[in-house]
């Protein structure tokens, strides 16, 4: 075949290719991201200054955010468009389900859209009195605790839950059974009650600090847990679980970057489910982390009316490698009472992956996790690509769905191998 006819057909699958990813061209266009609409957020924190009476200077103070969250409705009412019967309900669920919103995540919704996904996922709708089915701890958390306050579900890793607080009691919580009325960090004994337990379990390797948020302890309290953490030798890796970075992205300081560091390896999940979080002010924060030497794993939530749409999960897993951050999990909803609208089936969600798969890079690509009922644990959901199999080979099912025949022949010991290819080159002269 000539060179010219080769790069033909070369430029026929380009074209091919482009026309597999317009749709998703298409519709970017339409997905508000973060990134892009600084001026309008800019424009909501002035007016959010004015209404909590403060100045500039109180916006980037992470301490004066959450002495200033918004849990009153009528403080809300006047930023976001609220009517009597919104009001009824913000005060009936105050009752059963806490709420409250810091002021910098307040200031990505749209005041005017009651199905911006911002407010869908900060503030409480009627949906979470309609729909109170689920349980209140689908994951049974409370079975898995040997000590202290942490869950244990697999073999060398486990969760230290140190605090009840966030800044934003989001209304798909799976722990909003912790939430409760007050916020209340873990005392010191349990804490220590926890690092003993580990200390005493040699296989534990791996130790998750979440909450709650963790990264609302001060400094000096999170640097005691994790020196005492660091301090046992046979944990290898410390994960600090927060969604700081999406509802309160001026709580990651040069200070705490420069504490975390020397408790190296340490790494960061984190909790952005829409483009429209991933801002500038979180991407100073993701960088900000990504210089100090730490991963930060985005582990999303695939939610009702939020992103069970497979360009929405495309388009915000692109915003996110752009700050460093990399799509580590999809999680299916855990079916906890009072969230039950957010609920999505797993065709959508296998839907999302087939569609991810081919059309963007593995960078790109998350693992899609239905949590087993009664807390056994994550369930990774994969599309089915393998088709059959028979001596010597397999049938697959492309990305494209084409299906093909490749060899699958079994691995043979290496040292063999060499063995006999040795004594074949001999024979035919080829060794010395």
């Amino acid at each position: 075949m000539q060179k010219a006819d080769r790069r033909e057909i070369a430029l026929k699958r380009a074209q091919e290719l482009k026309g597999k990813i317009r749709d998703y061209i298409e519709a970017k266009a339409k997905i508000p991201k973060g990134l892009e609409m600084q001026s309008r957020f800019e424009e909501n924190k002035r007016k959010l200054l004015k209404i909590l009476n403060a100045a500039e200077d109180n916006w980037n103070d992470w301490h004066w955010q959450l002495k200033n969250m918004i849990k009153d409705v009528d403080v809300l009412s006047q930023f976001i468009e609220l009517d009597e019967e919104d009001k009824r309900i913000f005060k009936k669920l105050s009752s059963l389900y806490r709420w409250a919103v810091s002021p910098y995540y307040a200031s990505l919704m749209d005041a005017k859209d009651p199905f911006d996904p911002i407010r869908l996922m900060g503030l409480p709708s009627a949906a979470e009195l309609v729909y109170d089915i689920g349980e209140m701890d689908p994951m049974r958390e409370e079975y898995t605790n040997p000590a202290g306050c942490i869950t244990r579900r697999y073999p060398d890793r486990l969760i230290i839950n140190v605090t009840n607080r966030c800044a934003n009691f989001c209304r798909f919580c799976q722990r909003r059974r912790n939430i409760g009325q007050m916020d209340r960090n873990q005392p010191k004994s349990v804490i220590q009650e926890s690092i003993e337990y580990i200390k005493q379990n040699p296989e534990i390797r791996d130790v998750l600090i979440t909450g709650g948020d963790a990264l609302l302890l001060e400094d000096h309290e999170l640097e005691w847990i994790i020196s005492q953490v660091r301090a046992i030798p046979h944990v290898e890796i410390i994960r600090i679980g927060t969604r700081s970075l999406v509802t309160l992205p001026m709580r990651i300081t040069p200070q705490l970057c420069k504490m975390l560091k020397k408790y190296h390896p340490i790494y960061v999940n984190t909790h952005f489910n829409h483009p429209k979080e991933v801002t500038e002010d979180a991407k100073r924060a993701a960088e900000m982390l990504a210089d100090s030497g730490i991963p930060i794993g985005n582990q999303m939530v695939l939610l009702n009316g939020v992103n069970n749409d497979k360009h929405v999960v495309m388009c915000l897993n692109h915003e996110l490698l752009k700050i460093r951050i990399k799509p580590y999990y999809i999680f299916h909803p855990k079916q906890v009472r009072g969230t039950m609208h957010f609920q999505c089936s797993i065709d959508e969600g296998m839907e999302i992956m087939e569609y991810l798969r081919g059309n963007t890079s593995g960078l790109a690509i998350p693992t899609y996790i239905v949590n087993a009922p009664g807390g056994l644990g994550k369930t990774p959901i994969l599309p089915t690509y393998l088709i059959s199999r028979g001596p010597g080979y397999v049938v697959l099912r492309t990305w494209e769905g084409e299906i093909v025949k490749c060899r699958n022949l079994p691995s043979k010991d290496i040292k063999t191998i060499i063995k006999e290819s040795k004594q074949q080159g001999q024979s035919k002269g080829v060794a010395g």
